[in-house]
């Protein structure tokens, strides 16, 4: 991975509801690693940012999977943007 692309990346907490990403890295620990792997994520991974609630927490959505992450979790991944997908009949609603 170029340092570019990590210049370019964002934290998944600040990315819009809405968005589809890609994960391009991880700042945190093998425990970290550990966890977001057990829930399907990993680098590469691509996902929707569905809403933010609370506290930080995120909701997102992987593979057909939800996922509820905490603030501080949200803050340690990585993303980059990706282009919408104009098939998508969601992102017309």
């Amino acid at each position: 991975m170029t340092d570019r692309s990590l210049t370019d990346a964002q934290p998944l907490c600040e990315l819009p509801s809405g968005t589809r990403a890609r994960v391009l890295a991880i700042q945190g620990g093998k425990s970290l690693h550990r966890k977001l792997l057990a829930l399907g994520l990993r680098v590469g991974s691509e996902v929707r940012l569905l809403q933010h609630r609370n506290r930080g927490v995120v909701v997102a959505t992987q593979a057909g999977t939800r996922l509820a992450l905490g603030g501080g979790i949200a803050e340690k991944l990585l993303m980059q943007e990706l282009a919408q997908d104009p098939n998508d009949e969601r992102q017309a609603r």
